[in-house]
Parts: structure tokens; C-alpha cells; sequence
């Protein structure tokens, strides 16, 4: 997995994953997570447009990412289109646990209009 990491005035990180999210990848995002986190990250916009797989070790890194941001205060935007990893969430029960736009345009959007997104159940 490839993991590009953007960062813009506001303190608003950008994680754009491509590959596919397993044990190994997992690892590696929740210790990118970590570092990103002691910067004092305002909000967080995760990529998953790329990411053509994902098991039960890359769900859970992304189940931790959401819970500690939500503890954090740090308002935690997910990107992912119509497609298999929806459909893995779907099946997991997990839609509605992440907050999930289709699109980096609507990600942005409600990154920047400053919305407690901790509190949105589906976009």
C-alpha cells in the first residue's frame, strides 16, 4: 500500500491511500495515525478512492483512527465511493460508524464549512 500525506494551513490532513489495507498496511496507517496526531491535526480527510482491498486488520485500523479522533475532538472525514470497500463496510455493519462522503469535492466541503462531522451518522 502507498499512503500520500497533505497538509494544508488550517492543520487539516489529507490521507490518501492506494493498494490494499491488510495486517502489514494497518500497521503502517496507525503508525503514520500516531505521528499525525501529536502535530495537533484539526481534522482529518482519509482516502480510501484507491484502495481495491481491505480485511478485518485494515477495518480496524480504521475503527482505532475513528474512535481516537472522536475522543480527540478531531472531526474524522472518510472518502469512499460506490464499490467493494462500501460493500465490505455495508456487510460489517460499519457504514454509519464513519463519517462517508463519495467525493474529495464534498470532503473538502465539509472540512472546510467547520460542521461537527463527529456527530454526522451518513453523508
Amino acid at each position: 500500500m502507498e499512503i500520500k500525506v497533505q497538509k494544508n494551513n488550517e492543520n487539516i490532513y489529507l490521507l490518501e491511500l492506494s493498494g490494499s489495507l491488510d495486517l502489514y498496511s494497518s500497521t503502517q496507517l496507525k503508525d503514520l495515525f500516531m505521528k499525525i496526531i501529536e502535530s495537533r491535526v484539526a481534522r482529518l480527510i482519509i482516502n480510501l478512492k484507491d484502495v481495491n482491498s481491505i480485511n478485518s486488520a485494515g477495518i480496524g485500523a480504521l475503527i482505532n483512527i475513528c474512535s481516537t479522533t472522536r475522543k480527540l475532538n478531531c472531526p474524522l472525514i472518510v472518502i469512499i465511493p460506490e464499490g467493494p470497500i462500501l460493500q465490505v463496510l455495508e456487510a460489517a455493519r460499519l457504514r454509519h460508524y464513519f463519517n462517508i462522503v463519495p467525493s474529495m469535492k464534498e470532503a473538502i466541503s465539509l472540512a472546510a464549512s467547520g460542521a461537527d462531522v463527529n456527530n454526522i451518522k451518513e453523508i
